[in-house]
């Protein structure tokens, strides 16, 4: 498979930072495919391999930000390196096909490849719909998944026609089903309403309000960490620190919250797609949205930099085991503590032998210090009995 045949070069123009004072940016440790030079990266060389998908029709809201990618990569570029090791490869742009169907195509042939080789991929888009295709790039290469959508909502209305909200529906409705979990931080109730909530609970899937996500930003963690891929819809973000989101609103994430759940799934072992979606750059104030997306990125890819690979099943000889008993009704629970990150892990139990080879990768739960406490209190953690009924049920 040719990669390069996929792919548009980034105009240099938009690359360049030569007027910038201070170095080393991150742009030095990025080879990118530029109409300068034409020569397409040597992506097998990176330890990132960031993509840009120029595709918005599918969208209800987004017209325009199939142009996004160039607008955050301007910015990207021009940030500090995060750390001497950082080795990105920028492979342009998927150009889009001659329907939206064919541009999903293109993306599935793309990072099914790169996932396959064992890259981490940036995704730039473009809108929310694109989700889809890279799920089908995990279901073509058989793994059950957990999707993270950082978004105000569900994207679970009705329709026959794949788009930006609807995109989770037609998941759903893949036989067979290769996904484990989707996970929604940031939902915000007036957007969404009682029964769409009450349909997200029917379907045992993960959630967090917005309220809950910013009193206590820590509770994402775990959610953040057990994903495989991780969306942002940008309009998850309050349109005074993202004006050219494609659903503006008064009230959502700050920038800030933003770049540090970046860097919980940059941190994270199990994830392997990151995107960012849903900015529509003609709307944009002085580059604010694009600036800040850019932001959320290289927060990214600092926490990819600095990786611990200490998931559980991987090194036993790094991380200490704690078991403990219910007393109530005898059961034992398992945690694991790293030694390297200090970061906590619970195991689940699978009473199916079918099962627990389909869910092996998902039987140990991220999770935090205080669910250990309340085991040690006698209390079942309900990040525990959520998953355990997933896995059994």
């Amino acid at each position: 498979m040719e990669l390069k045949n996929y792919f548009e070069p980034v105009n240099a123009a938009v690359l360049d930072y030569s007027s910038e004072e201070f170095r080393p940016m991150l742009g030095d440790s990025i080879a990118a495919y530029t109409s300068d030079s034409r020569l397409f990266p040597d992506w097998q060389q990176a330890r990132l391999v960031l993509l840009g998908v120029n595709e918005d029709r599918a969208t209800i809201d987004s017209s325009g930000s199939a142009a996004a990618p160039d607008h955050i990569r301007h910015y990207l570029y021009r940030l500090a390196k995060p750390h001497e090791e950082v080795r990105i490869a920028d492979l342009g742009n998927i150009a889009a096909g001659e329907t939206a169907r064919d541009t999903y195509f293109a993306v599935i042939e793309v990072l099914q490849h790169l996932l396959d080789a064992g890259c981490t991929v940036v995704l730039l888009g473009g809108s929310d719909d694109l989700v889809f295709p890279v799920y089908k790039a995990y279901e073509v290469l058989g793994r059950v998944i957990n999707i993270c959508s950082v978004d105000s909502r569900f994207n679970l209305e009705g329709g026959d026609t794949i788009n930006s909200n609807n995109y989770l529906q037609h998941i759903i409705l893949q036989q067979p089903n290769y996904l484990f979990d989707y996970i929604n931080l940031g939902y915000q109730t007036y957007f969404v309403g009682r029964e769409m909530i009450q349909l997200m609970e029917e379907l045992k899937f993960s959630t967090l309000r917005l309220g809950e996500v910013q009193s206590n930003l820590e509770r994402a963690e775990p959610l953040v960490r057990y994903s495989d891929v991780v969306a942002v819809d940008i309009s998850a973000v309050r349109q005074s620190d993202a004006p050219a989101a494609a659903n503006p609103s008064p009230h959502g994430l700050y920038g800030e919250q933003l770049c540090q759940l970046a860097r919980y799934a940059g941190m994270s072992d199990k994830t392997t797609t990151f995107g960012l979606f849903e900015m529509v750059p003609s709307r944009d104030r002085n580059g604010q949205t694009a600036h800040m997306m850019a932001h959320a990125l290289w927060y990214f890819i600092e926490g990819f930099c600095y990786r611990q690979n200490d998931f559980p099943s991987r090194d036993k000889q790094s991380y200490k085991r704690f078991t403990v008993e219910m007393s109530d009704n005898g059961m034992e629970l398992v945690f694991y503590k790293s030694l390297k990150s200090d970061r906590w892990w619970m195991e689940v139990p699978c009473n199916d032998d079918e099962r627990r080879q389909r869910y092996l990768r998902h039987s140990l739960i991220p999770c935090s210090y205080h669910d250990y406490q309340r085991a040690m209190d006698n209390e079942i953690p309900e990040l525990w009995w959520h998953y355990y009924n997933r896995i059994n049920n």
